[in-house]
């Protein structure tokens, strides 16, 4: 195929914005979109490759299977194991296990899947996953399943029926994109399903003319309409700005993919349309100087390295690169990139010279490799991370979580219906003459073990009405927790089946969009109209990393046992959206400014990164939960 430079300055552009995003540089905070714009020039080139082996007659899917493995294999294999030497020295066992379970994912491409699975409220946080990037890696690997297979069957019948088939393929991908957006948000980023459209606009791209466009758009390229250089500039420029918008308007609060990832796959397809025939543009000029062909060379190397470069030196300074750090990030990742991709890419790529080469040595090592990929991530796993690596730590997040109390199953549902709420055992403080309701996620159920063990202050009995991921909105809605609107819409069956006369609202509110916060009024006007009085409780620490790691570290350690590290303590509207309800803010009793106390007389206040351990529940309870008397001193309770 002739080589086109503005091609590889696309994915100069596309992996820089994505480093950029990742490194914390300001300005970009859409760059994330920089993978859309790969999955295009992906589906453009695989396609093209395809259409010219069939036309040539020389077309096989081991053929197609040799190319992809020389291309991706060296530089995944390497990452892999680089990144399991760090995650060994850093990563504490359960994260550990986290990051085994990655890499058999990874192993049978389909991190993606795992990804998507895992996203749940006892994961390690995303900013500290090792393999994340590997995701889009996975779902073209999962693309690539289908198209060598598919594309020629369809050109054998008829070259239309080829174009029409991926016409169809692609518009019924972009509508569940579109319907994912809201209901499925997990789903709609991490699978092919929804992701196959943005590559098949590539995959069009590369049909010639004659062949994709309908009579009258042939006609109109034959008479050179369309092929005009003004045309074709107004291409390129627009496709260009479609990119920069979403780059720098776009952010991790847009709703995506769905119809906000069309600007940079349109933008990315004009750019690749115009280019096409030879035919040069402003646009294609500047992508074709060497600089930007030079990075796009190093752009898969570059993608591969950057983001555990990212991680890891944030488990070294545990807090974000700020500054020159960041530079110092960038600059790491390019010099890791470039020795990646003379030493390992570049030589492995193309295949030896002379007579065909029998395929079966390499499709034998590349199932080696791939099972050796799979028994290291095994064995991180039926070891439980290697915990002898940190004799001292203590179990994972989740073991602590259902120590402390939490009633899950019975009064904190991780998923199922309302019918699996137990009711009365969820009932804390006896028989008090009033009842409150506490309403909410595991950022709700939190505050469980410090009202039991507070129990005899309480001027309410609690019921315990908590379901993981699932905050006390009306209008909440989740197809990965599909039975939260139901368990929500019941509070008012409760509210009135229990004669409750005070509901605490608690959730991690920072996970929520604008637009789904913003159903915050109605829910308390529904509530008031109950006649109950409400209190919301504000957003809690978010630390950038489970105090497990600050603890093993020793961050931010007091002679008095205390210590403090940099937390997150943004206040996402809640507090202007509370009006007419009681506002509690929790932040006053754990931190001064951003930096916030985790440990308090040699115990840890939470558990991970935000949820509070049971000493962490009792000081929060005792500090500023509603409906306490702070005449009466703790106990054990014993209506647990």
């Amino acid at each position: 195929m002739t080589y086109r430079p503005d091609i590889d300055g696309l994915r100069a552009l596309a992996v820089l914005v994505v480093l950029f995003f990742h490194a914390g540089v300001p300005g970009p905070s859409g760059g994330f979109v920089g993978v859309d714009v790969f999955f295009v020039i992906s589906g453009y080139v695989i396609t093209r490759g395809i259409l010219a082996d069939v036309a040539a007659g020389r077309f096989s899917v081991a053929r197609f299977y040799e190319r992809r493995i020389r291309r991706i294999l060296p530089m995944l294999v390497a990452t892999i194991l680089a990144t399991y030497a760090l995650a060994w020295v850093f990563l504490l066992p359960a994260a550990l296990d986290d990051f085994a379970r990655s890499v058999a994912a990874a192993s049978v491409f389909s991190a993606n899947v795992f990804f998507w699975k895992s996203a749940g409220y006892f994961d390690v946080e995303a900013q500290t996953r090792p393999l994340l990037h590997l995701w889009s890696l996975s779902v073209e690997e999962q693309y690539y399943l289908v198209i060598p297979v598919a594309l020629p069957l369809l050109l054998a019948r008829a070259r239309g029926l080829a174009v029409g088939g991926l016409i169809v393929a692609l518009l019924a991908s972009l509508a569940l994109s579109v319907a994912l957006t809201d209901t499925a948000p997990g789903a709609n980023f991490y699978l092919l399903p929804s992701r196959a459209w943005e590559l098949l606009v590539g995959a069009l791209l590369a049909f010639p003319s004659g062949w994709a466009a309908p009579r009258i758009l042939r006609e109109a390229i034959s008479s050179g309409w369309a092929a005009s250089r003004i045309l074709r500039e107004a291409m390129a420029a627009g496709g260009l700005g479609l990119i920069a918008v979403a780059i720098f308007t776009y952010d991790e609060a847009t709703p995506f993919p769905g119809l906000a990832a069309l600007p940079p796959c349109l933008g990315a397809g004009l750019i690749v349309a115009a280019g096409g025939g030879g035919a040069g543009t402003l646009v294609g000029r500047l992508l074709s100087l060497p600089p930007c062909t030079g990075i796009g060379r190093l752009s898969y190397a570059l993608y591969m390295v950057h983001w555990p470069v990212v991680v890891f030196t944030r488990y070294a300074l545990l807090r974000d690169p700020a500054g020159w750090e960041v530079v110092g990030v960038i600059a790491l990742c390019f010099a890791l990139a470039y020795a990646a991709w003379r030493w390992i890419e570049t030589p492995l790529r193309h295949p030896p010279r002379g007579p065909a080469a029998d395929r079966r040595p390499l499709f034998a090592a590349t199932a080696a490799l791939l099972a050796g990929l799979g028994g290291l991530g095994f064995a991180g796993v039926v070891t439980d991370g290697f915990p002898s690596r940190f004799p001292g730590v203590q179990p994972g997040a989740l073991a602590a979580l259902e120590r402390e109390g939490w009633k899950g199953g019975r009064c904190f549902l991780e998923n199922g219906r309302f019918a699996d709420w137990a009711g009365p055992e969820c009932r804390i403080g006896g028989d008090r003459p009033a009842t409150a309701l506490l309403w909410g996620d595991s950022y709700a159920a939190h505050y469980v073990p410090g009202l039991v063990r507070n129990a005899p202050a309480l001027t309410h009995a609690v019921l315990q009405y908590t379901f993981a991921g699932c905050p006390p909105l009306l209008a909440y809605r989740s197809r990965a927790k599909p039975g939260c609107g139901d368990f929500n819409a019941h509070a008012f069956d409760v509210i009135r089946a229990y004669g409750v006369t005070h509901v605490v609202l608690a959730a991690r509110w920072d996970l929520l969009s604008a637009r789904t916060l913003a159903g915050l009024p109605d829910t308390l006007a529904r509530l008031a109209a109950l006649g109950v009085s409400v209190s919301v409780i504000g957003p809690s620490p978010l630390f950038a990393f489970d105090v497990a790691v600050l603890s093993a570290r020793d961050a931010g350690a007091r002679p008095d046992g205390s210590a403090a590290w940099f937390a997150r303590v943004d206040d996402p509207a809640i507090r202007r959206l509370s009006a007419g309800a009681g506002f509690i803010d929790p932040l006053p009793t754990f931190c001064d400014g951003a930096l916030c106390r985790y440990r308090a007389e040699g115990t840890d206040l939470f558990l991970d990164t935000g949820h509070l351990s049971r000493a962490g529940s009792e000081r929060a309870v005792r500090a500023y939960f509603p409906l306490l008397r702070h005449d009466a001193a703790p106990v054990e309770a014993t209506d647990r």
